[in-house]
């Protein structure tokens, strides 16, 4: 009996525990989002402005679009329509809109769609509007949405704390990070201190404060560290400012018109971001494994308890750091199809920049890997070992 209110007891100060840390990590978020916020309110609005809102197609007064062999069979020509807002201050006023169609634009409008417009409003109170995309957000919130229900159906309570933490980083990256950047704040030490706060509530919702834990939290931070510094050393040797990636140019405008946002800085702070899920992943798995293990075989010696930790790494490690380098092969394939198609020369396709900041974030993100499982493995030796040891004495 003593010993289960023990367990109650010991169990309650853990709840507890993780509970505090949780509550101050969210308070930390909590003021950042609101001091990345403070300003806003007293923003003065523009006299001419562009404002993004929902409408629906009422009629279609002019179409001359065709089909093009040339790109596929997609659509080209422009449209005048009739669109009613449904969204934003010109809710419920029917505009006469343009739409134009072709492979980089979309197909075409059909009566009774949902299209998001680009609404321009004029010094003088004019505002004219074209169509800027189809309205995908209820699709996307149905995907979601399926995707939260099927992982809840199959990890159970897990996979709702699983789904918690990915809500908690995905509002932590567009609600505080990015309005941070925007701030002036650099990239590189706000994206690693966000993601190493991240990775330690996420950890603590998915297991407690624990042994565990704790070894996951460390392992994840110094890989995420390692992909941090390898990042920043590859993009100086390799001669990447990261100002002629995809968008730079309107970042910079956005500096010349006042808005202090570091540039330079990005790129790594995307390696950063990009490394931490799948060195979150080893991290846990590693720490999981050898607190297993130890609580299966508690008399197994340090010395071994670590090898085992390192076979397991060595097996998680091809598959992994294989994951990240062709997930960026993936997202690359237009542009690496581009450079094949107009030039046979490797060296000279290796020396683009695009192809070089893909190899500079696959290979750092398999740099955060390759350290976070020996780091982890030690950690987890170095905690689990002295607690046995006290133990057995006591006995």
């Amino acid at each position: 009996m003593k010993n289960k209110n023990n367990s109650i007891s010991r169990s309650n100060r853990t709840a507890a525990a993780s509970v505090l840390v949780v509550v101050l990590i969210l308070g930390i978020f909590a003021a950042l989002y609101f001091y990345a916020h403070d300003a806003e309110e007293n923003t003065i609005k523009p006299t001419e402005y562009a404002e993004y809102e929902k409408g629906r197609v009422v009629e279609i007064l002019m179409d001359n679009c065709e089909v093009s062999e040339v790109a596929e069979n997609a659509y080209r020509g422009d449209q005048k329509l009739l669109v009613k807002v449904t969204s934003g201050q010109y809710k419920g006023e029917t505009m006469l809109v343009s739409g134009f169609v072709g492979p980089i634009y979309g197909e075409p409008a059909k009566v009774g769609q949902s299209v998001v417009l680009s609404i321009n409003t004029y010094a003088n109170g004019d505002h004219t509007a074209t169509v800027y995309e189809y309205n995908r957000t209820p699709i996307v919130f149905l995907i979601l949405g399926i995707f939260v229900l099927v992982t809840i159906a199959v990890g159970g309570r897990t996979g709702a704390k699983s789904v918690l933490g990915l809500i908690l980083t995905m509002v932590v990256i567009l609600m505080v990070f990015l309005p941070l950047l925007m701030k002036g704040w650099l990239p590189i030490p706000t994206a690693f201190l966000l993601c190493s706060l991240v990775a330690v509530v996420c950890f603590v919702i998915l297991g407690g404060c624990s042994k565990k834990v704790l070894c996951a939290c460390i392992g994840t931070i110094g890989g995420v560290a390692f992909s941090m510094l390898f990042g920043i050393l590859t993009q100086k040797l390799l001669h990447l400012d990261g100002l002629r990636a995809t968008d730079a140019e309107a970042l910079l405008q956005l500096r010349q018109t006042g808005t202090p946002v570091h540039i330079r800085g990005l790129l790594v702070a995307g390696v950063i971001i990009s490394a931490l899920g799948a060195v979150m992943d080893v991290a846990m798995s590693i720490a999981s494994s050898l607190c297993e293990i130890n609580e299966k075989s508690p008399d197994l010696p340090a010395r071994e308890l670590l090898k085992s930790g390192l076979t397991i790494g060595r097996d998680i490690m091809g598959t992994m750091a294989n994951t990240l380098v062709l997930a960026y092969i993936g997202s690359a394939l237009c542009c690496m199809l581009l450079m094949v198609t107009y030039s046979s020369n490797v060296g000279q396709i290796l020396n683009r920049e695009q192809i070089a900041v893909e190899i500079l974030q696959a290979l750092a993100g398999s740099i955060g890997i390759l350290a976070a499982l020996p780091l982890t493995a030690l950690t987890s030796v170095l905690c689990l070992k002295p607690l046995n040891r006290i133990k057995r004495k006591g006995h």
